[in-house]
């Protein structure tokens, strides 16, 4: 049938909207799907097989093993009862655990939770093609709960590390590990939110939260996106006991990744600090300055020859903003300062005595913490 004939059957405005259509999907072929279906009738996805391909090589089971010594009866040195208690050699008993870990350097170097090999006294990781290996600890952060080991092997499979990581609410991802120790796992959820902080895991909390199931033995392991890129590394799950309730948090790949680069150039994390305490501005006190939210921290105290106290902050201070980003109720804010590199540069927004002032200063490095 002639175009003609065509409009005259469907009548013009029926035709012409088919023939715009027509025209759009021959200049625009994206708008077009497989086999030139519509990008609307195209199916979801339906498995995510090829970014467990991409990145289960790159994931490890961790197995570690602590030597304690047995204890002694209490009344076996005594001089009455010795003799009930024969000379033996001090029994050891082995403890067993086990978590999960991630290849993200080709030259062996992995990431898992700090808490995972705490105490160890040897640590074997077990790889997805089968082999076996002992790995060495070059260093952790237990502020963060990381860890880096190494291993000595050729034709290492490296799970791929975008940057910056990109992470966004309602994204589809994947958790992979060995919950339970039966072995590699993948499980499936959304990621619930990000920045989560104040859950008292850790020092330096900015958590990705997915409802993916994890389980003990998934510490250590990747959470991917559905390229089968690295987004965080699991960490903890929420809820009594030890199964998960669908609330679990890991760490974001760009700070375990920042984390990874310090401890082997460093031996440990290198932070940023300003040298002040803190704590929450009070709604009563906002109100009072006249201030729309609580999004601020009172100064309370600022250690002599610190940073803060060259920038001539005082107890008393309330401090909003640093390099125009909002402090938050205070974790924001110190989780900033610690990600900024020593000696730089940096501009805090203050109110004194419900005047703004902005002052100048240059962030310090954090002292080690006394327990090191």
């Amino acid at each position: 049938m002639s175009a003609r004939g065509l409009l005259q059957s469907l009548g013009w405005p029926v035709a012409t909207g088919l023939l715009i259509a027509l025209l759009t999907l021959l200049a625009f072929p994206e708008l077009r799907g497989p086999n030139g279906a519509p990008e609307s009738t195209r199916p979801a996805t339906t498995s995510y097989a090829d970014a467990v391909d991409r990145a289960a090589p790159a994931v490890v089971s961790i197995y570690t093993r602590k030597i304690q010594e047995q204890q002694r009866h209490p009344l076996a040195d005594h001089p009455f009862y010795r003799r009930f208690f024969p000379e033996r050699p001090q029994q050891q008993r082995a403890q067993s655990a086990l978590g999960s870990g991630v290849i993200v350097d080709p030259r062996g170097y992995l990431l898992t939770n700090e808490h995972v090999i705490n105490g160890a006294d040897e640590i074997q990781v077990l790889l997805y093609d089968g082999r076996e290996t002992r790995a060495r600890l070059v260093g952790t952060d237990p502020e963060s709960d990381l860890a880096v080991l190494k291993i000595d092997l050729e034709d290492l499979t490296v799970i791929d590390v975008p940057e910056p990581t990109q992470a966004r609410v309602g994204d589809v991802v994947l958790a992979i590990g060995n919950p339970f120790g039966v072995g590699q796992t993948v499980t499936q959820g959304i990621l619930s939110a990000t920045g989560r902080y104040n859950l008292n895991l850790s020092e330096y909390e900015n958590f990705l939260q997915t409802d993916a199931a994890v389980n003990v033995g998934n510490s250590g392991g990747a959470l991917v996106d559905i390229h089968g890129q690295l987004l965080g590394i699991n960490t903890a799950i929420l809820g009594e006991g030890n199964t998960s309730v669908g609330v679990s948090f890991a760490i974001p790949a760009d700070s375990a990744m920042r984390a990874l680069r310090e401890i082997i150039e460093h031996g440990r994390v290198v932070r940023g600090w300003l040298g002040l305490e803190v704590r929450p501005l009070s709604q009563d006190q906002a109100s009072a300055l006249a201030m729309n939210s609580t999004q601020g921290v009172v100064v309370t105290a600022v250690y002599s020859g610190s940073p803060a106290e060259q920038a001539g902050l005082t107890p008393g201070d309330i401090l909003t903003h640093i390099d125009d980003e909002s402090v938050g109720n205070g974790r924001r804010g110190m989780n900033q300062i610690a990600a900024t590199a020593p000696g730089s540069e940096v501009t805090l927004r203050i109110l004194r005595n419900g005047e703004p002032i902005e002052l100048e200063t240059v962030i310090g490095e954090r002292p080690l913490p006394a327990s090191t």
